[in-house]
């Protein structure tokens, strides 16, 4: 990584640690997507790895009260970003992780989310699966515990679990395709799992 990138991705890190300061349990998780982003590096281009980094930091912010508009975090924290210099990439990857868009869809908040780009690519998905695989308290999960978990704990009525039926496979076909990167094309097939 370059200097310039290395200076993105620790402007990142400062300004995730920086809005998420009265949230320590959403800086761990943030900070502990961003190793495992880091980790993920070899299934993205190399002069994309910072932008999978610095979205990695900052996925989260948008729970950060001072940042809530919408209430919906992928879009706040991308609407912030956007307008404090952050590159449009990085705040595109911000506002779609996770397969933020079909949770918008039930929520009714498209056509705002529609304002940033989704790209089904490597980066798209490096970011998933970093968030995917990492817990709200920053330990390593399964992708289904983390499905789960996600369920659990925002409720049976919640927009999250009315967007599963068409959520849950884009997540699980993310992961394949991360994992298909990272073992290379003449792998047997064999998942990463959960660390």
């Amino acid at each position: 990584m370059n200097a310039e990138s290395a200076g993105a991705v620790a402007a990142a890190r400062m300004l995730a640690e920086q809005l998420l300061a009265d949230l320590p349990g959403r800086l761990q998780h943030s900070r502990c997507v961003a190793l495992r982003a880091a980790e993920l590096c070899p299934a993205v281009a190399a002069h994309q790895e910072h932008l999978l980094i610095a979205a990695a930091w900052l996925h989260d912010i948008g729970y950060a009260p001072p940042l809530r508009d919408t209430g919906f975090h992928p879009l706040d924290g991308a609407n912030y970003l956007t307008g404090h210099g952050i590159t449009t990439a990085v705040a595109d990857l911000v506002a779609h992780h996770s397969g933020a868009r079909f949770v918008a869809e039930v929520r009714g908040l498209s056509e705002p989310l529609a304002r940033y780009r989704f790209e089904q690519n490597e980066l798209t998905d490096a970011l998933t699966y970093a968030d995917q695989t990492i817990g709200p308290d920053g330990g390593r999960i399964a992708l289904a515990d983390r499905i789960a978990e996600v369920l659990t704990r925002h409720g049976p009525d919640s927009p999250n679990v009315r967007a599963r039926a068409r959520r849950e496979p884009y997540l699980y076909a993310a992961a394949a395709r991360v994992e298909q990167r990272l073992a290379g094309p003449n792998a047997s097939g064999q998942g990463l799992g959960p660390g």
